[in-house]
């Protein structure tokens, strides 16, 4: 037998400010269709207000829709009450499928206040914490929106990035698991060289020495395929458990690249857990 599918532990959908091809509902037929044992909506939850360049407001559709009048962005709440209708729903269409409420809360210690009430009301099993934004000449930036709007490009805004990443483990807000820990990478400039990551090793290893020094579980996006390289580092900074996420925003996008994802991460020293929606350990 080949390595099973691991839960999908971070996927949107509609009740997603950014998923507008999200759907609970057919993502929920989709895991039963791939044979998934369990899938995680880990709901954006947004307070960070980012600079909108002018230049963008007529071209990225959503975040242009989203601004406050001082032309940063606002990011709606979370329709709490509605997402966990659906919630349910799903749950009683699908009993074979393990489905688990969950958030994915952008730069959790800029927002302790908001957050915490959030938490407070323990709806939510799984909580991921993301570091989608740095800051540069005082004010929020979305990193991908810096890469291409700034002076920080490259491997520069990598090493940004990563340091707001440690910054925030840090603080050690409420969360569990580490999203896309290569975030921007994802704004990696078109010029035709690979982004090489043994060029930020000493970076990229603090932050995982403290995750793992936090008890906390990293997580192996595959929207960008995550380097086995950077698993690698994790295993050796002492790091025991991964977690997989596609990064859905559509259902057609659940898991995907999984398997081959899964084998990288079992060729690290990682294995999957007793039961199949556990997370994989050293």
């Amino acid at each position: 037998m080949g390595t099973p599918l691991p839960p999908d532990d971070h996927v949107h959908t509609e009740w997603s400010w950014d998923a507008d091809q999200g759907s609970m509902e057919r993502t929920c037929a989709r895991a039963v269709e791939l044979g998934l044992p369990s899938v995680a909506f880990t709901e954006h939850v947004d307070h960070t207000r980012w600079v909108v360049p002018s230049e963008v407001v007529s071209t990225s559709g959503r975040l242009g829709e989203l601004l406050g009048d001082d032309g940063r962005f606002e990011a709606p709440p979370l329709d709490v009450d509605g997402y966990l209708y659906s919630i349910e729903r799903c749950r009683a269409a699908h009993p074979s499928l393990r489905i688990v409420t969950g958030l994915e809360i952008g730069e959790p210690h800029w927002h302790p206040e908001p957050v915490g009430q959030l938490l407070a009301t323990g709806a939510f099993e799984r909580v991921l914490g993301s570091q989608h934004s740095l800051r540069h000449e005082d004010e929020a930036w979305l990193s991908d929106l810096a890469g291409r709007h700034t002076t920080l490009v490259g491997y520069e805004l990598v090493r940004a990035h990563l340091a707001e990443t440690l910054e925030l483990i840090a603080a050690d807000p409420p969360f569990e698991i580490l999203a896309h820990v290569d975030y921007a990478v994802r704004a990696w400039p078109d010029t035709g060289e690979a982004f090489d990551p043994f060029v930020l090793e000493d970076e990229f290893r603090a932050v995982l020495s403290a995750l793992a020094a936090s008890d906390r579980t990293l997580e192996v996006n595959t929207r960008r395929p995550l380097e086995s390289t950077i698993v690698a580092w994790w295993r050796e900074e002492g790091g025991r458990t991964v977690s997989f996420g596609s990064d859905a925003h559509r259902p057609d996008d659940l898991a995907a690249r999984f398997t081959e994802t899964a084998r990288m991460v079992e060729s690290q020293g990682f294995r999957p857990g007793r039961h199949p929606h556990d997370r994989w350990h050293r």
